[in-house]
């Protein structure tokens, strides 16, 4: 491995601004941001600049998070195809360069939301990244099939710091949009799982379908799905959201409980990633709709 590593040409401007992007999990963070987003209007009416600066901050924290795990995992990237060829594994960006980058970015992002917005918010994000690192990335994801589930609270983080940006506090309606996501992430996630079980079971990473088996995996799955069904109409029963937001969500969760029955049923992989696909489209949905409601009902 080091000598293909040697023989890598040295990485250009473009391509070495690509990597330290790369490193961020762009492509993660998408949702992660539309929820901060959506949770701002939904907290109030914050100024353009206001959302700027959670969406930077957020954007740098989660970042953060995100080339920390690339640092910490590169051994398991190295030995999967689907990732051998990211920074690190490919010896692009040198491990303690990532690192530097992981720490440099979280102080970035501090100092953003404490300026920009106040000091509740970059707190929160903080725990956020704390929590994804140390607690998922450190200790559960190699450990425990509960990975996911524990440490999906990281992911659950972003609409408390769009909350706390706009209004300086955590109110019960952030909360729940905290424990929503919480729910929503095990079915997302174990969808994927379902679809790389051959991947992590090779690196030795303890995800559900690993070590308890696909059967228990799908069941879990349409378990969890019917919390989150639950959870999503609470807000509605307790006069958080009005009208608007209750018909999607019920819409919305009668999609996702019958692909989740589906999934448990056929055991294909086709199902999963309709599941998979729909969980993200899922959570999109039902964040603007809040934002939707939120604004005629104001």
């Amino acid at each position: 491995m080091e000598a293909s590593r040697a023989a890598l040409p040295v990485p250009g401007v473009k391509q070495l601004v690509s990597d330290y992007f790369t490193l961020t999990k762009p492509k993660v963070q998408l949702l992660l941001l539309l929820t901060t987003i959506t949770t701002m209007y939904v907290a109030g009416d914050p100024s353009i600049g206001l959302v700027a600066v959670a969406v930077i901050g957020g954007f740098l924290s989660a970042g953060g998070a995100g080339a920390f795990n690339h640092w910490y995992d590169r051994d398991i990237d190295e030995a999967m195809a689907r990732t051998a060829s990211r920074p690190i594994p490919a010896g692009r960006i040198s491990p303690r360069a990532a690192l530097i980058y992981a720490f440099g970015l979280q102080v970035a992002s501090f100092v953003i939301l404490t300026v920009g917005a106040n000091v509740l918010s970059a707190f929160l994000a903080l725990a956020g990244f704390f929590w994804y690192t140390v607690v998922y990335t450190l200790w559960l994801k190699r450990r425990s099939p509960q990975n996911i589930v524990i440490g999906g609270a990281a992911g659950a983080v972003p609409p408390l710091v769009g909350w706390a940006a706009v209004t300086g506090s955590v109110a019960p309606t952030a909360l729940y949009l905290f424990a929503i996501i919480f729910y929503w992430t095990p079915p997302h996630f174990w969808a994927l799982s379902l679809l790389m079980k051959n991947e992590y079971e090779r690196v030795g990473v303890p995800m559900m379908p690993v070590v308890h088996g696909e059967k228990e995996t799908r069941r879990q799955i349409v378990l969890y799905t019917l919390l989150l069904t639950l959870l999503t109409l609470l807000p509605f029963v307790f006069g958080f959201f009005g009208a608007i937001y209750a018909v999607v969500a019920v819409g919305l969760n009668a999609a996702f409980i019958t692909l989740a029955i589906r999934l448990q049923r056929n055991a294909d992989r086709a199902s999963a990633l309709r599941a998979y696909l729909f969980s993200l489209s899922y959570l999109a949905i039902l964040f603007v709709a809040m934002v939707v409601d939120a604004q005629l009902l104001s």
